[in-house]
């Protein structure tokens, strides 16, 4: 049984093709709107566009972005774990928790994933592997942070939440059975329930909770129709792409209104 939530818009400010003023600015106009959660990244270069375009580092962004905002929680969509020791990651996560928590909880989302991007190994200096190899890196690396994050001094102020991405079954759903409060994917509406069904046996099979998943999908490229298919099969946060420099807000406030149309129905 999946966490009956509110639903909540996500929005991930792409770090290519634009100023980073721009993207400070992005980041209050979002948070001022009622965004739910802010994302960007983990790149080294841009995915669309001029491959050698303008380009930011995710987790530089984020902890400024944690001192910049007040209400509105973020995180990439989705970290490497690849890039950066699991220790490290860990620590680096309880810091940048701390930066926003200003008296109370912190509002950072630990969004991980394997890894896919060759060219950011390449020109990096990152050993590439196969895909196996990256996911059973992630389902070690998580086991180090979780433990790492027991141990740090100070501790994180809450339990920081973790948000996997990926849909394959054998692995990465396995994975989010035992470590995820968010899963998100591009699973289709027709395919969401089966790919649920595999977490909740991933998870009755290794002793896993996922009574309180939250599920998460992606509203670029779908229909009207899609979208409320995948909330009537269980999804309660969506996301939006915003690629810079023209940001576009009336997709984000066509968005804001649709979710707070479904909680008020839903209240």
């Amino acid at each position: 049984m999946l966490l009956e939530t509110p639903v909540m818009l996500g929005v991930q400010l792409q770090p290519q093709h634009t100023s980073y003023e721009l993207i400070r600015e992005a980041v209050v106009r979002a948070e001022g709107m009622g965004v739910d959660i802010l994302f960007n990244w983990d790149h080294f270069f841009p995915l669309s566009g001029d491959p050698d375009g303008l380009h930011f580092e995710s987790w530089t962004e984020l902890a400024a972005w944690a001192e910049q905002t007040e209400r509105v929680q973020f995180g990439a969509l989705v970290n490497c774990n690849s890039y950066r020791n699991p220790d490290l990651q860990a620590d680096m996560a309880r810091t940048i928790d701390h930066i926003s928590a200003k008296g109370g909880e912190g509002r950072f989302i630990f969004g991980t994933g394997s890894g896919w991007f060759q060219r950011d190994y390449d020109e990096y200096g990152y050993e590439f592997g196969t895909a196996g190899s990256r996911l059973n890196d992630l389902a070690d690396g998580l086991e180090r942070i979780r433990a790492r994050w027991g141990v740090l001094n100070p501790p994180p102020t809450r339990e920081i939440p973790v948000l996997i991405g990926g849909a394959g079954e054998q692995k990465t759903l396995r994975i989010v059975a035992r470590h995820a409060d968010y899963w998100h994917s591009f699973t289709t509406s027709e395919g969401l329930a089966h790919k649920i069904s595999v977490i909740e046996e991933w998870a009755a099979r290794d002793g896993g909770d996922v009574s309180r998943l939250i599920v998460s999908n992606e509203l670029d490229r779908r229909s009207d129709d899609e979208v409320d298919a995948l909330f009537a099969g269980g999804v309660r946060l969506f996301t939006l792409a915003l690629r810079g420099p023209d940001f576009d807000w009336a997709l984000v406030e066509r968005w804001l209104r649709w979710r707070d149309e479904r909680n008020t129905a839903g209240a």
